[in-house]
């Protein structure tokens, strides 16, 4: 008698519990936004395309700079005294309009949400909530339903495979 015993893999005792993800209905909810504030919008998109990214000096000579923006300030540097050639300086006139200022591209105001309690006090006509970045798969699953149930938008959903 050849008594064979049947162990299971540790890979096929993951798939066994693991359950499918739940399918959540989302609605595609859509702002009404004057004409003024649409152009304004389109307006930031067409300017901040042409916005060059601003540097600190020498950033892509050094390890140890981070690319990222920072006024120069010594005696000879050629980006303070504003040279061709170099990398351009932060000056007025690279800001968006002011009455878009922080919107979403979609028009919405941005609102971090940490729980579905935070999702009480939206405004389902202006504002839209981007889940924060620490709440984890079960909450950020309630969160999602609290919103289709209000019918607010939710700017980062869960990316669920079909």
């Amino acid at each position: 008698m050849n008594m064979e015993k049947e162990t299971k893999e540790p890979a096929d005792i993951i798939e066994e519990n693991e359950k499918p993800a739940e399918k959540i209905e989302i609605p595609v909810i859509r702002i009404t936004i004057d004409a003024e504030t649409k152009r304004l919008l389109d307006a930031r998109k067409k300017q901040k395309s042409k916005k060059p990214t601003f540097l600190q000096t020498d950033s892509h000579k050094k390890k140890k700079l981070a690319d990222r923006w920072k006024r120069p300030d010594g005696i000879h540097n050629k980006i303070r005294y504003g040279r061709k050639g170099k990398c351009p300086r932060v000056e007025a006139g690279y800001g968006s309009p002011a009455s878009v200022r922080g919107l979403h591209p979609s028009g919405f105001e941005d609102v971090i949400v940490n729980n579905p309690k935070d999702l009480e006090s939206l405004k389902a006509d202006k504002q839209a909530a981007r889940i924060a970045h620490t709440v984890g798969e079960r909450k950020r699953d309630m969160i999602e339903k609290r919103a289709v149930e209000l019918g607010l938008k939710i700017l980062n959903p869960a990316r669920r495979e079909e």
